[in-house]
């Protein structure tokens, strides 16, 4: 609860905004523990994993030049690079943008009744490069380190705002063409950057109201250098709305579900009833979940590529016994996944036909496979030309609470086989990868940045964040050839 002294402040207050600048403030007095503590360790890692492996993606090289040109004499790191520091703005722009890179930054789960399965937003991102980009600066007007428990606050925080937004907001908002992860993901990035200023609740209401005029990300910029700048500008553009709601700006304290307020424009609708009195209970992060990528692309390809995989293992199959594979699917499947021959790996996180005959080729689909040079190579264009996707009623009919599709299989010498994908489906909650598998995943994003050594003090210092008297250790432990 809110101490007395702010009470009345607070009390004025309605409706969403309420509820999000109330679990704001009780975060700076809550510490997380049990599974809440468990599984946002395995986010930071996994948020941490990516953004190392998304530093050496194209789009990285021309926004360091561009970091470079706007930067002013700031105190905040860019993570992975030595000597680098700039406003904690840019910071987060620069951290946001490189965790979503590669497009292997974990996916919320739906629970409100129309929510298609999987396709809200990337929760980890902006959060989390709000709350590290932030940490350098607040130590330093503070004179105190920001340690382990302070970050998880305003980490979870952000998350958990993020997460129940997107629950709230009317399904149209995605499916006419909104990027949720760039939409929704500036009020999470608000929100931790919330909690660790310190703000109070009205300077938290404020910057959630300069937030929702800051939302942007248009589905058009899948398969671009754009698509993980959403996230990138999120996170940059929560810092600055918490930054400025701290020196007095305001803006309308009922911004998210008011006339004219974001769930009214951006849905338009919304149903803010469903979580308005449910943040933290329980945290989304714990129920419905959250799902940790094990490859590089869009979450609803994901078991139709497990299932092509587990299929081949257990048939004993090649490449070379291939001759057609079909994906069945319905349209939330189908919809979103938009390229139907990738020319390159940006393309490819989008397109059905390169991520299965990644798998028929390779066996896997990581960072060595999402290459130009590996989607553009002879051997994997005439693999594509193998590949069909066909929308099936059947499936569509079953409905959008589960990521459903089937895949068929049929060999040069005449064998079929079949395999349900929803059967196969690795990462989601129900069926989630270990954590062995993550630190592995981790080194998959790590290759060539990071040694062995330097791996395995990012998972001790991870495993126990809560601990860490000083969370711009990780920086250190961090620091790899960025472009």
């Amino acid at each position: 609860m809110l101490p007395a002294s702010s009470q009345d402040e607070f009390d004025h207050l309605t409706g969403l905004t309420d509820a999000v600048v109330q679990h704001v403030q009780d975060a700076q007095t809550v510490d997380l523990e049990g599974e809440h503590l468990r599984l946002a360790r395995r986010c930071v890692l996994d948020g941490l994993a990516v953004s190392i492996g998304g530093s050496e993606q194209s789009g990285m090289e021309p926004l360091r030049a561009y970091i470079g040109v706007q930067a002013s004499q700031g105190k905040a790191r860019l993570l992975g690079v030595k000597g680098a520091a700039t406003s904690p703005a840019l910071a987060a722009l620069w951290l946001g943008t490189a965790g979503h890179a590669m497009d292997w930054d974990d996916t919320q789960l739906a629970e409100g009744p129309g929510r298609p399965y999987g396709l809200l937003m990337h929760p980890t991102m902006p959060p989390l490069a709000a709350s590290l980009s932030l940490a350098q600066q607040v130590s330093t007007e503070s004179g105190v380190p920001v340690g382990g428990t302070q970050f998880l606050s305003a980490f979870t925080t952000g998350f958990e705002v993020g997460c129940k937004i997107a629950e709230a907001i009317n399904p149209n908002h995605y499916m006419r063409g909104c990027h949720t992860s760039g939409t929704i993901g500036v009020f999470a990035a608000a929100a931790s950057a919330s909690v660790m200023l310190r703000l109070n609740p009205a300077q938290t209401a404020n910057a959630i109201g300069i937030a929702a005029s800051m939302s942007a990300g248009v589905r058009a910029n899948f398969g671009s250098m754009t698509k993980p700048l959403h996230v990138g500008r999120a996170a940059e553009n929560g810092v600055n709305a918490a930054l400025l709601a701290r020196e007095g700006f305001s803006a309308n304290d009922q911004a998210l579900d008011g006339r004219w307020g974001f769930l009214a424009v951006a849905g338009p609708g919304g149903e803010p009833e469903l979580v308005r009195d449910r943040f933290g209970s329980p945290p989304s992060i714990v129920s419905p979940g959250i799902s940790i990528k094990p490859y590089p692309s869009g979450v609803l390809t994901h078991p139709g590529m497990d299932a092509l995989a587990f299929l081949m293992r257990d048939e004993g199959l090649s490449a070379e016994d291939i001759e057609q594979i079909t994906l069945r699917a319905g349209s939330n499947v189908l919809g979103p996944i938009r390229f139907e021959r990738a020319q390159t790996e940006l393309e490819g996180k989008f397109c059905f036909n390169f991520l299965l005959a990644a798998i028929a080729l390779r066996g896997q689909a990581g960072k060595a496979e999402f290459t130009d040079s590996f989607v553009q190579s002879a051997q994997c264009q005439e693999m594509q030309g193998r590949v069909q996707t066909l929308f099936d009623q059947e499936i569509e009919d079953m409905g959008w609470d589960r990521i459903r599709s089937r895949v068929d299989l049929r060999c040069k010498d005449g064998r079929e086989f079949t395999k349900w994908a929803d059967e196969a489906y690795r990462g989601s909650p129900h069926n989630p990868i270990t954590d062995k598998q993550l630190e592995d995943k981790f080194r998959n994003c790590a290759a060539g940045l990071l040694d062995d050594a330097q791996s395995a003090a990012v998972f001790k210092a991870v495993w126990s964040i809560e601990a860490l008297n000083d969370v711009s250790v990780l920086f250190d432990l961090l620091e790899w050839k960025a472009p």
